[in-house]
């Protein structure tokens, strides 16, 4: 089975192929993952299949390691486009991530004032009011949206604990249009053979109406890149991709597409 899983807490760079050289933080252990959803399209693989025995790091082994290698990279290259919060799970899980974002823009200002910080999150947790103002104060929060349909969220996100997507859109709405919303496109089957295609009108167009309503500063639509753990998946098309930004842009919102 196919399993990406990061060192922690720095990894990278790499090349990200919608936001450019990243510079990775992983605030997950690492050897396996934390994560509130489990998605059958994770590159890491299932929760239960990469159980995680070491601890998150803490804030001082983060702001430490992040330090070391923006020098390095500020005296040897390369420059790094993005310090990217991602690694194996939900970055937002690790009790320190507020504390932890302000030693990055921090350290961001000092050794590469022109990058960017972004953290790519599920958004399960960022009905906390200290989640959702840290994801305020960087570049780029992108967080999921994959559907509005409560029944296909259960089958392909399977969230770990309670999942309300309604809730989920009004906090979404707390972020007063500073967010980006990240959607990942895909057909194929799932584990026990259910249609995993979400881009058809019936989940479509509910979703662009919950995208009127969260006024997102920009939307990322995507499809699956590398090798998924469920073998029955496949990706969405480049016309599948373009109809749906398209439909996108016609309600006045920026779009961005990774096919």
């Amino acid at each position: 089975m196919s399993t990406i899983i990061y060192p922690s807490p720095i990894f990278g760079p790499i090349h990200s192929r919608r936001l450019g050289v990243s510079l990775g933080v992983n605030l997950l252990p690492d050897d396996g993952k934390v994560c509130t959803f489990d998605c059958i399209y994770c590159e890491c693989g299932f929760n239960g299949d990469h159980k995680a025995n070491n601890k998150m790091p803490d804030r001082e082994t983060v702001r430490r390691s992040l330090e070391e290698r923006l020098r390095s990279m500020r005296e040897n290259g390369p420059q790094p486009d993005v310090i990217t919060f991602a690694g194996n799970g939900e970055p937002t899980a690790n009790p320190a991530f507020p504390e932890i974002i302000d030693d990055t823009i921090a350290l961001r200002d000092t050794y590469f004032p022109d990058a960017k910080i972004s953290v790519l999150s599920n958004a399960t947790l960022c009905g906390r009011e200290r989640i959702r103002e840290a994801l305020m104060r960087v570049d780029n929060n992108i967080l999921k949206l994959d559907t509005v349909d409560a029944d296909y969220i259960e089958c392909v996100d399977r969230p770990v604990t309670h999942y309300d997507v309604d809730k989920m859109i009004e906090d979404l709405c707390a972020f007063k249009g500073q967010c980006i919303i990240q959607t990942m496109f895909m057909k194929g089957t799932g584990m026990n053979g259910e249609n995993v295609d979400n881009t058809t009108d019936n989940f479509v167009l509910p979703w662009i109406e919950s995208l009127k309503r969260i006024k997102p500063r920009q939307v990322m639509i995507y499809t699956i890149d590398r090798e998924t753990p469920d073998k029955g998946l496949a990706k969405a098309t480049h016309d599948e991709l373009d109809k749906i930004a398209e439909m996108v842009r016609a309600e006045g919102l920026n779009v961005n597409i990774s096919y």
